[in-house]
């Protein structure tokens, strides 16, 4: 009897984990490399996804807390890798970054952010290097560009980083507007498979600044991200005759 109980009590506890995880994990896109291999993106809150590649687990811009949400990383696991776009409190969470790291973990942030966090590597734009055989990280600039709105987020402070894991290449700009250098992109990096994309006016892209970047970046598959408040429900439709399949998910306000 206190066999079976036990084994009950396995199973109970085994399915109660699944349930937690499936919920925790419920905005998770998965794409496939040219190779055949899964690359699966969780879209967590606001600024912060994550990138699993045959167990390889990128964090970018973890928060654990936004807006009185919490965000539970538990599902996801240590972090091999981390990397922060810059230094504003929903990019840059210490306690969440230290949550995240284990022996070995790499940290990456832009100069501003590895002093405020007081560890890691510091990225400037034009940076690059590989993770593992596979994973290669290309640093691109993110800043404001409408008069105004420069304060916001200067040019040459932040990080956008372009990520190719096995032949996928994801973009994930920062808190960024449309800017020249991403028009040379697809001929730098090669074309971009999925784009993250700011939209949070006024702090980075107006939904027609998005169109424009998304029209010249071109990616198979943009997922705006960072939005807060910004009504999306238009962006779909204006850009359904440019090839770019939209995808909206409700965490990444």
């Amino acid at each position: 009897m206190r066999q079976l109980l036990t084994l009950a009590a396995a199973i109970a506890a085994l399915a109660a984990c699944t349930t937690n995880k499936t919920e925790e994990m419920k905005d998770t896109e998965i794409f496939m490399t040219p190779g055949g291999a899964k690359v699966e993106i969780a879209c967590i809150c606001h600024g912060s996804i994550a990138i699993n590649y045959n167990g390889y687990s990128i964090q970018i811009d973890p928060v654990g807390e936004m807006d009185g949400k919490i965000n539970d990383y538990g599902p996801l696991g240590k972090a091999d890798a981390i990397f922060v776009t810059h230094e504003h409190y929903d990019h840059l969470s210490a306690e969440t970054i230290d949550s995240l790291s284990k022996a070995g973990t790499l940290i990456f942030a832009n100069a501003s952010g590895c002093a405020k966090l007081g560890k890691g590597t510091a990225l400037a734009n034009g940076d690059s290097g590989l993770l593992t055989p596979k994973i290669r990280y290309s640093v691109v600039p993110a800043y404001n560009t409408t008069e105004g709105r420069e304060r916001f987020h200067p040019k040459g402070n932040g990080n956008g980083y372009i990520f190719n894991v096995d032949g996928l290449t994801i973009y994930v700009a920062g808190d960024t507007e449309p800017i020249p250098k991403m028009s040379g992109f697809s001929s730098i990096y090669g074309s971009i498979d999925v784009a993250f994309l700011p939209v949070n006016q006024p702090y980075t892209m107006t939904v027609p600044q998005c169109v424009e970047a998304a029209k010249v970046i071109a990616p198979k598959v943009l997922i705006p991200y960072h939005y807060s408040k910004t009504d999306l429900s238009e962006l779909p439709g204006l850009l359904s005759e440019s090839g770019v399949e939209v995808r909206l998910h409700e965490s990444l306000r």
